[in-house]
């Protein structure tokens, strides 16, 4: 059986092909989100499809999850987010107790029962402070490439104070920074540590391990070093990271087509 689960995040489009037989991805494919969602992910499945030399009539389902799944009409179902996480990290690592979701406009921390399911959660939607936009701001203020903040962080010696609980203020508070002549590696690691922070107030005490980073923002090296620093454990990186949401959402396609 093939399902396919579709992602529409904030700042990117995931779709993940799934076939349930062989418990394998067929295919994945991403893109930018933008003002008009519907045909930007329409056209990402399709292409998806082709590439894996599929067509709609091969699938026995399909889900929309992320913040614009509702969206996306030509989806079978949608399901939330916390689920889909949930589901794509425990098909990837099912030792996997506690997840750290880190996105374009939200954070999440989701525990996990040994069976997979959702336990509880805890979500920070209402401020970019613990999320990948505010390290956007920060790349673009430090006139580096978002890839290249980890690389940029992991050189820093002495971590900037960032006192700031708000993107807005904290914007202007790194540009009195430059002023002042802070290293821009210290800068880095300074933000990449006052994100983590806020993470582990929603984590709370204690902590089950493993911990798993998924979304987006895992991809940055020095948001792992930052994590483990604040929590204290060691934390593991999804495979795919960007996919677990879409993954996740092929895995429940497949359970409602039965």
């Amino acid at each position: 059986m093939i399902t396919a689960g579709i992602d529409a995040g904030s700042r990117t489009i995931k779709v993940v092909l799934f076939d349930s037989g062989a418990s394998q991805v067929l295919a994945r494919g991403m893109a930018e989100q933008g003002v008009d969602q519907a045909r930007l992910a329409e056209e990402l499945f399709e292409r998806t499809l082709q590439e894996a030399g599929l067509t709609r009539d091969h699938l026995a389902g399909i889900v929309a999850t992320g913040y614009g799944r509702q969206a996306l009409r030509f989806a079978h179902t949608t399901i939330t987010e916390i689920t889909c996480h949930a589901q794509g990290v425990h098909h990837l690592a099912p030792e996997a107790r506690t997840i750290i979701e880190m996105g374009g406009q939200d954070s999440k921390v989701i525990r996990l029962e040994v069976s997979g399911q959702v336990r509880d959660f805890a979500m920070n939607d209402r401020c970019a402070a613990g999320t990948g936009r505010f390290l956007e701001v920060l790349a673009s203020r430090l006139g580096v490439g978002f890839a290249e903040l980890g690389e940029l962080s992991s050189t820093s010696r002495r971590p900037a104070p960032i006192s700031s609980t708000c993107v807005v203020f904290a914007e202007t508070e790194i540009v009195g920074l430059l002023a002042d002549g802070t290293l821009k590696a210290d800068i880095a690691a300074g933000v990449q540590t006052a994100i983590a922070t806020r993470v582990a107030a929603m984590v709370g005490a204690p902590i089950d391990p493993p911990v798993y980073f998924t979304g987006g923002v895992a991809l940055q090296a020095g948001m792992v070093g930052a994590l483990e620093q604040v929590l204290a454990c060691p934390i593991r990186v999804a495979p795919q990271p960007q996919f677990t949401g879409a993954l996740g959402a092929a895995i429940l396609a497949t359970r409602r087509a039965h």
